[in-house]
């Protein structure tokens, strides 16, 4: 039967007090890599995927694009700054965690909590002193795989190798409408501008880099149609970005469908990959995906590379991009990871201009964003970036 401490019970346990209680990482082909359990004491199905972050792991355990995922950190030591509620993207979706080692005393005066006990607060199952290097080859080397977390290795794996993500973007997006009023002293003679963001699974830090803009944001259910966003009556339409295939989201394309050209348009990693489909382009699922902060983008019509956060399994086919110019493109596997579509006053990107905790050297594409509003809007655009 399932055991959660509450948050009170966790830190009332003495430092020192870890207890070595065996758990068991088993991929879908019957590979089994034994470590130690800490966070809920659960068992959890999943796609294994690995990120390469070297911090943040804050906000990849509560980015809504991993849903349905258990998430593995290449970098060896996890939580030593601790849980801070502040620096959430959302809500945590999760299946599982694997770390080579968790920090059981973390040191940071923002700390609120330890990592142990958020995933005990979450129902997310970790495993800890496995060989996450060796996992990550195998990953590289044979794709993306189905796993299971648990204590006892089952001796059926039918349940494992059958499992698929499936409802992710009703799973994560918001229920209702929600405003988010432009940051204090951001605001310019214009006024505010006003934003709507479809949420597939937005990350918080989307609607921060819109509020220090000036925009007032209306976040958007994802089954909201495109008579509803227009309703709003919005500057600009933020897509964001969020988990699963995004082929099998058929509802959501449509209605992008009828907002190209009625808008400007920013889409951001899942944002993108619908955007593509709604205009006759095709996606495809990657090998084991792109998932950290240091991969590296061109911008093929200037001679700037930059490095980018991104978390993604799937990827726009650049061979069937029907309308509008690939922008930019993975520097390690050449693979699309933007399009700009002048005719329709939009742009997408596969990677995370939001960045958080980084890095920023995409940020500048929320004032492309707002330079192509006002533009629309017959005002005088700022010196764009």
């Amino acid at each position: 039967m399932s055991q959660f401490l509450t948050r009170e019970e966790a830190r009332s346990k003495a430092p020192g007090s870890r207890t070595m209680k065996k758990r068991y990482l088993v991929l879908s082909d019957g590979t089994v890599y034994e470590g130690y359990a800490f966070g809920a004491d659960v068992e959890a199905v999943g796609e294994l995927v690995f990120t390469t972050g070297m911090n943040g792991y804050i906000e990849t355990l509560t980015d809504p694009s991993y849903y349905g995922q258990i998430v593995l950190q290449t970098y060896p030591l996890i939580g030593n700054y601790g849980i801070i509620e502040d620096d959430f993207e959302g809500k945590c979706f999760v299946r599982g965690y694997v770390v080579r080692e968790w920090c059981e005393q973390p040191s940071n005066f923002r700390c609120q909590y330890t990592l142990d006990t958020f995933l005990k607060e979450q129902g997310v199952p970790g495993i800890y002193g496995i060989d996450t290097r060796e996992i990550t080859k195998t990953i590289r080397e044979h794709g993306v795989m189905n796993a299971i977390l648990c204590d006892e290795v089952p001796r059926n794996l039918s349940e494992v190798s059958s499992y698929m993500v499936t409802d992710a973007v009703p799973s994560v997006t918001t229920r209702q409408k929600k405003t988010y009023p432009a940051a204090e002293g951001s605001v310019g003679e214009e006024g505010a501008i006003e934003v709507a963001l479809i949420d597939y699974g937005a990350k918080q830090n989307i609607i921060r880099e819109l509020q220090k803009r000036g925009c007032n944001v209306t976040v958007l259910p994802a089954t909201s149609s495109a008579e509803a966003v227009l309703a709003e009556d919005p500057d600009g339409i933020m897509l964001s970005n969020g988990p699963g295939d995004p082929a099998a989201a058929d509802y959501q394309i449509t209605q992008i469908k009828k907002l190209l050209g009625v808008r400007p348009i920013f889409g951001i990693c899942l944002g993108h990959q619908l955007t593509a489909l709604a205009t006759g382009a095709k996606t495809m699922k990657l090998k084991y995906g792109h998932r950290g902060v240091n991969q590296p983008c061109r911008d093929v019509l200037g001679t700037r590379t930059f490095i980018t956060s991104q978390n993604h399994g799937y990827a726009v086919v650049s061979d069937t991009v029907q309308e509008g110019v690939e922008r930019y493109i993975n520097a390690n596997d050449k693979t699309c990871e933007g399009i700009d579509y002048p005719e329709y006053n939009a742009f997408t990107v596969q990677f995370h201009p939001e960045a958080s905790s980084g890095p920023h050297d995409t940020a500048f594409l929320f004032d492309r964003f707002l330079e192509n509003i006002r533009t629309a809007k017959g005002g005088e655009p700022n010196a764009a970036e």
